[in-house]
């Protein structure tokens, strides 16, 4: 998943690949990582858009389009439940300064999400 994170979340398939059922890998799944598979592709696609914000000029719909999300809505409903803040708003704070924010993203991700 973290590889491949642009393409399309397939369960059973990860669950063949575990030899457990489905079922049984989403509930594993969710047991050690706190999340849903889908959940956590959601995440990593986040963070690395939150990368491609921060360190170029393209444009958000291509960003959202090159990490795996098929909806700008989607994309921009995601990013602010996970980052907090929409994309344009993300980009704007690092805007000029590419050196903001030199942490990998997992990292940053922890200190950026809200508490609870």
């Amino acid at each position: 998943m973290d590889r491949a994170f642009a393409q399309p979340l397939d369960v059973p398939a990860l669950a063949r690949v575990a030899h457990v059922s489905p079922a049984h890998f989403s509930r594993q799944f969710r047991a050690t990582f706190g999340e849903t598979p889908h959940r956590y592709l959601q995440r990593r696609r986040v963070e690395r858009a939150m990368e491609l914000l921060r360190e170029t000029d393209r444009r958000v719909t291509d960003i959202c389009l090159d990490v795996g999300f098929n909806s700008i809505g989607t994309f921009t409903r995601t990013f602010r439940e996970i980052v907090g803040e929409p994309p344009l708003a993300y980009r704007a704070r690092f805007a000029g300064d590419g050196a903001a924010l030199r942490v990998p993203a997992c990292w940053a991700m922890a200190w950026l999400r809200p508490a609870g």
